[in-house]
């Protein structure tokens, strides 16, 4: 199985127009993913390769059924994307814009949790998701990853995650899916969200977690595995070197004192039962070794 999506999830692309929205929507399609319909205020009644484009999400939803949107509009328009989605009745949404201020990350957060608890965000600021030779959705390439299981992967680093993929996949070992629920302070969908999804996926026998410095999700990961979660994960965590209270690429990757260092969230980590590892080919390594351990 899958988690979040599967390859009957139909898709709408908010800024499908655009240079971005066009390479990666058509490249999500490509792959498999039933994209249906773009979204560009203006541009409706025109197409992009032959996917019709709609002046609102509304009016996509209404003549297409879309339950899933693909947000790649520029940052003072990202939030508002967002919830239009939501009030359109999109169950599931996946942002990769960057560069949103916080404040406007928290208000749409909030206010997504407020109005439309049945809508899902993923981001922003991430690389999205795929379930390999199922669906993608974002901006990974469909080519790192295998499908078959069994392993779930869930990371706040887009680039760890392209390599998390391409280890195992070189390994043989396929993934059920793959969420990159990006670096921002405010995400929508956290560690703990994919963490209990993997837990109840039959299919999915192990996880690998990739996590950074800054804030405390990572512990409270910890927290929740050493709860809930009868499958071994494996984890990474970026940013053993990161000098205390200075940003480090992403927005919530940033530290105080003691407070969201690396250091303690491996030790968290490693008082809950996981695998930690010293660095991602090390992770990948270990992964396999435990895959291959279930037999």
């Amino acid at each position: 199985m899958s988690i979040f999506v599967d390859e009957k999830t139909t898709v709408v692309v908010q800024g499908l127009t655009g240079g971005q929205g066009r390479f990666h929507g058509l490249r999500n399609r490509d792959y498999g993913t039933k994209v249906l319909a773009g979204v560009t205020p203006g541009k409706g009644g025109t197409d992009v390769d032959g996917v019709p484009v709609y002046d609102t999400v509304a009016q996509a939803v209404d003549a297409t059924g879309a339950v899933a949107s693909f947000v790649v509009v520029p940052p003072r328009f990202a939030c508002d994307a967002i919830l239009e989605s939501a009030a359109a009745g999109i169950s599931f949404i996946v942002c990769i814009t960057e560069g949103i201020p916080a404040q406007d990350e928290a208000l749409a957060y909030n206010r997504l949790v407020r109005e439309f608890p049945g809508t899902r965000l993923l981001g922003p600021n991430c690389p999205g998701i795929i379930s390999p030779g199922k669906t993608n959705i974002g901006i990974t390439s469909g080519d790192i990853a295998l499908p078959g299981g069994p392993v779930g992967i869930v990371s706040r680093s887009g680039t760890l995650t392209y390599q998390a993929l391409h280890e195992l996949s070189q390994q043989g070992v396929g993934q059920t899916t793959c969420v990159g629920i990006g670096g921002d302070p405010v995400p929508g969908t956290n560690f703990i969200d994919c963490l209990a999804e993997f837990e109840a996926d039959p299919d999915t026998k192990a996880v690998m977690m990739i996590g950074e410095i800054g804030g405390s999700e990572e512990e409270r990961a910890a927290e929740f595995i050493g709860s809930h979660m009868t499958k071994p994960v494996v984890a990474y965590i970026a940013g053993v070197t990161a000098p205390p209270g200075r940003k480090m690429g992403h927005a919530g990757a940033i530290i105080s004192g003691s407070q969201g260092t690396a250091q303690a969230k491996m030790e968290a980590l490693s008082a809950a039962g996981v695998h930690v590892t010293a660095n991602p080919t090390e992770a990948g390594e270990k992964m396999v070794e435990i895959v291959r351990g279930l037999g």
